[in-house]
């Protein structure tokens, strides 16, 4: 790592409750986050994979610099691009003793106004974004939703303004009350869920109208997990926009919001995901650290 990077990330953090980050016309980001797996046994032939480093870009974001470090001395470690453009980070191991961490750093920055990810105009029927899939498939309950909003809305802005009230109200925050495998109309029969399960409310809302839109993981400022919110894709001239919306806090995604990866849905993005031959099981922890050292 040069010195200059060094420098970013050894400047101290900034207090973020107190800025007004989407006045500031430069923002740095330092995120650290850490994975570790550790397993009843030995696990042989480990294959990973992680999607934990940011975008080079994503509207008005830039990634500076980033690290993935592995514990294991001997890991084959790769990187690649997937068909969304996502930073995926794949870990080969023949043998891991007991356990493995994953250490995550990156620096991300931006200069100006905040500005949502420009599209090309394709992405308006883009069909991967239009068609549900098994995790945001819609339901009677949610066409419903779906046509009574689009009847409502001039526009598929206010459209997406109106779907992302409407989705927090159906369902109230509760950690444990679902799982990473919970599909949008069992979310939303329940009333309960976590960020995840109102993203895939959102989207299936949206699909079932016709609207096109993506899922986003990612962090958001003050909270230790991470986060999930959507993108619906809107007409801006002759281009399209990716308007960012967080249903799970009723509002706009802004420059609290720091994304990480796109997709259809959670199975897209899922930050860190995997297989191993062995006896027992992988137990996971995790920490994260995601801080402001520049605002001005």
């Amino acid at each position: 790592m040069t010195q200059e990077a060094q420098a970013q990330l050894d400047r101290p953090l900034l207090d973020a409750a107190e800025l007004d980050l989407d006045a500031a016309a430069k923002v740095t980001y330092v995120l650290r986050q850490r994975f570790r797996y550790d397993y009843d046994g030995p696990a042989y032939d480990l294959d990973h994979r992680l999607v934990v480093v940011p975008r080079a870009r994503h509207g008005s974001l830039r990634r500076r610099l980033h690290t993935v470090e592995v514990s294991v001395p001997d890991a084959r470690v790769r990187n690649r691009r997937d068909a969304y453009g996502n930073v995926v980070v794949q870990v080969g191991i023949d043998v891991v003793p007991s356990s493995i961490e994953f250490a995550v750093t990156a620096v991300v920055e931006r200069t100006g106004p905040r500005a949502d990810a420009v599209l090309p105009a394709s992405a308006l029927t883009d069909q991967r974004l239009l068609r549900p899939t098994r995790l945001t498939a819609a339901d009677d309950a949610i066409r419903e939703l779906a046509a009574a909003l689009r009847a409502e809305s001039a526009d598929r802005l206010e459209f997406a303004d109106r779907c992302c009230t409407a989705v927090r109200a159906a369902i109230s925050y509760e950690f444990g009350a679902t799982s990473y495998d919970t599909t949008a109309a069992e979310a939303f029969a329940l009333g309960r869920g976590v960020c995840q399960d109102h993203a895939h409310l959102a989207l299936a809302i949206c699909r079932a109208a016709g609207v096109p839109a993506r899922y986003v993981s990612g962090h958001l400022l003050g909270d230790s997990g991470t986060h999930a919110w959507v993108e619906v894709v809107v007409p801006d001239g002759d281009r399209a926009r990716a308007a960012a919306f967080d249903p799970c806090n009723g509002c706009r995604a802004g420059s609290r919001h720091l994304p990480v990866a796109a997709g259809r849905d959670y199975a897209d993005v899922a930050p860190t995901s995997g297989r191993f031959a062995g006896a027992g099981q992988g137990r996971l922890t995790a920490d994260k650290q995601l801080g402001v050292t520049v605002a001005a």
